[in-house]
């Protein structure tokens, strides 16, 4: 064996037998190697664990988050909420209910003091500069203590803090669709029917399939649009409403600061089913807004992404090459064929 090899080497040195001839002499006996990996282990072993189970519901709690016929505005559960409930309960309403009473008492003394028995020869005054100082200032000064708190109010509302996470509400005839764009998350939200939502718990024709889910104490800056028609998407205890305009992007925001289910409606009329593309909203922990984001398949910002399978590598044709192995230039292109047919040849 090793005179033959000798020789092999000999001849390929003179050019007399193929250099690969020599490289298979001289190669060492094969050895059992271990078996390749199947090509689904392979893309197993690249690609990230399955998507994590559904996360439970979270159970309404009755009286919060959803109408129960009280008289008055909602539980407000974040700090415009707050702000709009001090200015209705502490400014609007007492103020309100001082000039009804004001106005009502006087109705009531000129219609008794004035009245034709009481009064049966009238007065012929026409100008009193005093009374019509007062009814020009008070009003002027009633409006400058509504004006200050409520231009206060409107000034947080559209100025909002920096978003911990952005929600695009696409309103349509008639449902909503919920895209998370920092979490790869994108939902579609119906009403659950009547005859369903009663073994759910939860509240009649405000219920739905798929909720918006955010975590408590994050600032949600949600951008609102629409596809068909004008619609508006809100959350009373919130205190957030705007329209989605086709076409435009407006935008809200809120904090909601209590975990729970708050749920709300589309605000504005949009067609025969207006009534039927309710509003939910599951405000968790940030542990459970994480798991959710998981059970959809999606990843929290920062994540490490999931591995995407090797991608085979690039073929290339013989007559292409590459860099280190250009194409021969003794290539002649091959003639197509002729196609066959059934048909004889035309006769002359």
């Amino acid at each position: 064996m090793k005179t033959l090899t000798k020789l092999i080497a000999i001849a390929a040195a003179l050019g007399l037998a193929p250099a690969a001839a020599l490289a298979t002499a001289a190669a060492p006996a094969p050895t059992a190697a271990a078996p390749a990996p199947a090509a689904g282990e392979e893309a197993a072993a690249n690609v990230a664990a399955p998507a994590a189970p559904a996360v439970p519901r979270t159970a309404p709690t009755p009286g919060v988050g959803q109408p129960d016929g009280r008289y008055g505005l909602q539980d407000q559960v974040s700090p415009i909420g707050h702000e709009a409930a001090w200015f209705h309960n502490i400014i609007l309403v007492p103020l309100i209910t001082i000039i009804s009473l004001f106005v009502l008492a006087l109705l009531a003394w000129v219609i008794l003091r004035y009245r034709r028995a009481a009064n049966p020869t009238p007065s012929r005054n026409t100008h009193n500069t005093t009374l019509e100082v007062l009814w020009t200032l008070v009003p002027v000064l009633i409006l400058v203590v509504i004006a200050v708190p409520s231009i206060r109010l409107l000034a947080h509302q559209y100025s909002p803090p920096a978003a911990d996470l952005t929600v695009k509400a696409i309103g349509n005839q008639w449902y909503w669709e919920y895209e998370y764009p920092d979490h790869g998350v994108s939902l579609v939200s119906n009403m659950i029917p009547d005859d369903q939502v009663a073994a759910l718990g939860e509240p009649r024709q405000l219920a739905v399939d798929e909720r918006m889910v955010v975590p408590v104490g994050a600032t949600v800056k949600v951008i609102v649009t629409s596809n068909d028609v004008v619609h508006a998407w809100g959350v009373p205890a919130f205190w957030a409403k705007i329209d989605a305009v086709p076409g435009r992007l407006n935008e809200t925001w809120f904090r909601a600061d209590r975990p729970g289910v708050y749920y709300g409606v589309c605000y504005e009329l949009c067609g025969a089913r207006h009534g039927y593309m309710p509003i939910a909203v599951e405000v968790v922990s940030r542990e459970r807004f994480a798991a959710w984001v998981a059970s959809k398949g999606g990843t929290m910002p920062g994540a490490r992404p999931a591995v995407a399978p090797a991608a085979a590598p690039p073929t290339v044709a013989a007559s292409e090459g590459t860099a280190a192995t250009p194409a021969p230039s003794n290539t002649v292109a091959a003639v197509e064929a002729p196609a066959t047919t059934n048909q004889s040849a035309p006769s002359n």
